[in-house]
């Protein structure tokens, strides 16, 4: 159960000191839309409580448009699925302990990369945001070494597996999880996930979350625009179909004609 707002706030006075508050004046809004709203879906009880006045916030489409850079678009993106220049990218924040993280990454996930990826329409890329203590950092980590041998797909879905939570992330049933998810070098591996790449990598995925407001899990951004929660098929295709008009009346929708090709 999510906690109710007012122990959110109580709780988080400590968690908001130990991580700095990076809201820059171009994304107010959306922090406001992204760490309130959002909120109310996963957030542990002792997560930063995110909070900013959108008195001087761009509105409406101008914040999209500057949540919308976040989007990397590198080729070489073990995290991401998709074509580098499609026109609409999703990106996720998400933790590997969080429940409606593995609901979205069963249920939703399979049927948008069916429709939308492997038609050239959407990009998904995902950014490692652990929320849930030592065990959530310990299974991103992971995640970014299977990547590092092309298996982050593979890894992604034995974690998200039903019921694969259940059993915890320590550092034998992460072993379990590489080999279920066929990486071939698992003594690499092993020196990956606990190298200060890894690290790094979180790091970077983290303070992207934090700077914009992430507070809760799984929270997205569909060309910048906000989607709180696991929300049903629909709600993405919906906002999928959107942002696709919406690239292509700005012509930034390259990719739609040469993936009709």
């Amino acid at each position: 159960m999510s906690p109710s707002p007012s122990s959110s706030s109580s709780s988080s006075s400590s968690a908001s000191a130990r991580k700095p508050l990076l809201i820059s004046a171009g994304v107010a809004l959306a922090a406001v839309t992204l760490g309130v709203v959002s909120w109310q879906a996963t957030a542990p009880e002792d997560a930063p409580a995110r909070t900013s006045s959108s008195a001087s916030a761009p509105q409406g489409s101008d914040v999209h448009a500057e949540l919308a850079k976040l989007a990397r678009r590198e080729s070489g993106d073990e995290l991401a699925a998709g074509r580098a220049d499609a026109p609409v990218v999703l990106i996720e924040y998400s933790d590997f302990k969080c429940g409606y993280c593995g609901k979205f990454a069963r249920d939703t996930e399979p049927e948008l990369v069916k429709k939308y990826v492997e038609d050239g329409t959407l990009r998904i890329e995902w950014r490692n945001f652990p929320i849930f203590g030592a065990d959530s950092e310990a299974a991103a980590k992971a995640a970014w070494a299977a990547g590092q041998q092309d298996r982050f797909a593979q890894f992604h879905a034995a974690a998200y597996a039903d019921g694969a939570k259940e059993k915890g992330f320590g550092q034998a049933r992460l072993l379990e999880l590489a080999r279920e998810a066929g990486v071939p070098d698992l003594e690499r591996f092993q020196r990956d996930m606990a190298g200060e790449a890894a690290a790094a990598a979180l790091q970077k995925d983290q303070e992207e979350g934090y700077r914009i407001g992430v507070s809760s899990t799984p929270s997205f951004l569909v060309n910048g625009q906000p989607i709180a929660g696991a929300q049903p098929l629909d709600a993405f295709a919906a906002a999928i179909a959107k942002a696709k008009a919406q690239a292509k009346a700005e012509g930034t929708g390259q990719a739609d004609g040469r993936a009709a090709q």
